[in-house]
C-alpha cells in the first residue's frame, strides 16, 4: 500500500492535504539530513559540500505500506564493509511489498554493537542496491534507517525510499561502510531519495 497521492483529492480535499504535508516532512527531512554532517565531528562533509547533495524530488509513489515478518531464529553473521573490514549483525526480520507490480522483499538489519548501546538499541539498518546503482544514484547502494517502533500493531511498516541515503564512502574514503548483503539487491530501479554526489570524492 502506497502513501496517498495528491491525484486521490478526487475522492476528497482532505487526503490532498495529506499529500501536502508529506511535502513539507519531507523537504525537513532533507534539510535535516544536511545539518546533521556539521554536527557530527566524524563527518565527511563541511558546509560548502552540503551544497553539492542531490535528491531525486520528492515522490509519495515512493512510500509503501510493507509487511513485516519477524526472523527471531536468524543467526549472526559478519556484514563485510568497502573498507575490507567486517562488522557483526543479525538479521531482524523481512519486510515484504510491491513495487511496478512485482512482488519484493528486503532484509532488516541489527548492528550487534548498536543494539547494546541505549540510543540504538530499537535501530534497525536496511542496506539495499537497485538498478539506478552506478548510474544516477552511488554504486555501492544505498541506506534507510528504521525503528523497532515504526512496526505497526498489525505487523506492517512505512517504507519510504524518499528517505534513502548514500553511505559516506560516497563522499571519501576512511570509512567501513557495510555492503548490501544479496538478498536486498534489488532487481527494479528505485528513482527515489539520494542521487550520486555532484561534488568530488574526498582520498
Amino acid at each position: 500500500m502506497k502513501y496517498l497521492p495528491c491525484f486521490l483529492l478526487l475522492f476528497g480535499p482532505s487526503l490532498c492535504a495529506q499529500h501536502i504535508s508529506y511535502q513539507d516532512d519531507m523537504a525537513v527531512h532533507r534539510a535535516q539530513y544536511k545539518i546533521h554532517f556539521l554536527s557530527d565531528p566524524r563527518s565527511p562533509l563541511g558546509a560548502a559540500d552540503t551544497a553539492m547533495l542531490d535528491f531525486f524530488p520528492i515522490n509519495a509513489d515512493w512510500v509503501f505500506r510493507a509487511k513485516f515478518e519477524r526472523t527471531p531464529d536468524a543467526k549472526p553473521f559478519e556484514m563485510p564493509t568497502y573498507s575490507g573490514q567486517k562488522r557483526d549483525y543479525v538479521q531482524f526480520g523481512v519486510l515484504k511489498f510491491e513495487a511496478n507490480g512485482q512482488a519484493l522483499s528486503l532484509n532488516v538489519y541489527q548492528n550487534l554493537k548498536l543494539v547494546k548501546d541505549t540510543l540504538y538499541r530499537n535501530h534497525l539498518f536496511l542496506p539495499f542496491k537497485d538498478h539506478t546503482n552506478g548510474e544516477s544514484t552511488y554504486g555501492g547502494g544505498r541506506y534507510i534507517d528504521l525503528s523497532q517502533d515504526d512496526i505497526l500493531p498489525d505487523n506492517t511498516l512505512f517504507l519510504d525510499f524518499n528517505k534513502c541515503y548514500n553511505p559516506w564512502c560516497a563522499y571519501s574514503d576512511g570509512f567501513n561502510c557495510p555492503i548490501p548483503p544479496a538478498p536486498n539487491h534489488l532487481s527494479i530501479e528505485i528513482p527515489a531519495g539520494e542521487r550520486n554526489f555532484k561534488g568530488e570524492k574526498k582520498h
